[in-house]
């Protein structure tokens, strides 16, 4: 199959792109290289992918309609994978417009190239931030998501809500899937973990927010492909709705969680790379910022009965191969 991804050179994009051109698809990622994190490891993913004869790609925004149009049209996908977006809760903060221009013009920009290709399924990153701070556990698809607490979560709200009117109006399927705190090899470097593990490497203090209360269901990278790649041959449709299915009677489109249902808190996971890197983390323990939410607690019920699939890698595995891919990576 021919897959059109955007955001092939950021973390999830980089390895959900990987797993398709192993798999022996060809695929054709865009991005547009910002300098939100370290552009260099970026360009490591895409040296990586540019090694497939199956790869080709276009570096430009999600903003430029003529570039994101001109490569979807000439590529002619039989799926669409919608990653590329500005990241990061925090970040929204300081340069919220950032948000607007690539999470939301930017996926109007796409969802009109989904409109005139009419793919086989168009598959979107929504964020289990649109939950906001709710109380109920575990989250459910079918939840309140009214209240987001950022503009980054707001958003990503707005990209559901878009998705679904076009899916209705020009009957694309469409799934959007919730993530849920992704982490692993190739991870990015706003992330806690990679920022715990540098600053052990280095012997710096860690901030650590929220005095370590928060809780994370945290999901580790090969888990959530695998979900994805599982998620791309079932296109929403009445042949296969299942029981308390987020499938809309308004269109072929269905909110999907990707989250293995097993939170654990800060404190804890902490633990769990000081155990890997077999040192003590010096930690700064701060109030919660702005934005951040007590808790994520995915329901995978969905998910397996969609695909017969759960998340399930250990966390102490999953921080293990990070750390490892670190040291080989920075020759720590």
């Amino acid at each position: 199959m021919r897959f059109f991804i955007t955001g092939t050179a950021g973390f999830i994009g980089f390895h959900l792109a990987k797993r398709l051109l192993d798999d022996g698809h060809e695929v054709h990622g865009f991005d547009g290289m910002t300098p939100y994190y370290d552009v260099m490891l970026k360009l490591s993913r895409l040296e990586i992918l540019n090694g497939y004869s199956g790869y080709e790609h276009t570096e430009a925004m999600l903003e430029d309609t003529e570039a994101l149009t001109g490569s979807a049209t000439a590529f002619r996908p039989d799926v669409i994978i919608h990653l590329a977006a500005q990241a990061g809760v925090r970040y929204s903060l300081e340069n919220p417009r950032a948000y607007i221009d690539s999470n939301i013009v930017g996926t109007f920009n796409l969802l009109e190239v989904a409109r005139e290709l009419k793919p086989q399924h168009l598959l979107l990153a929504s964020s289990s931030s649109v939950y906001g701070a709710n109380e109920k556990a575990p989250f459910e698809e079918n939840d309140r998501t009214h209240e987001p607490l950022t503009l980054y979560a707001a958003s990503k709200k707005a990209l559901e809500v878009m998705a679904h009117t076009y899916a209705h109006l020009w009957k694309i399927p469409t799934t959007a899937f919730r993530f849920f705190t992704v982490y692993g090899p190739y991870g990015r470097p706003d992330m806690a973990l990679f920022k715990f593990v540098e600053a052990g490497e280095k012997g710096a203090a860690i901030d650590v927010y929220g005095e370590g209360r928060q809780e994370r269901d945290f999901t580790y990278i090969d888990d959530l492909i695998e979900a994805v790649v599982r998620l791309v041959p079932v296109a929403p449709s009445e042949d296969n709705r299942v029981e308390d299915d987020t499938l809309s009677p308004q269109g072929p489109f269905r909110i999907v969680n990707i989250g293995g249902g097993q939170p654990i808190g800060l404190l804890p996971f902490i633990d769990c790379i000081e155990q890997a890197i077999n040192k003590p983390l010096k930690r700064n323990l701060l109030p919660m910022q702005k934005g951040d939410v007590p808790r994520t607690y995915a329901s995978p019920v969905l998910l397996q009965r969609l695909t017969g699939f759960l998340p399930r890698t250990p966390v102490a595995q999953g921080v293990k191969a990070f750390i490892n891919w670190y040291k080989s990576f920075y020759r720590a």
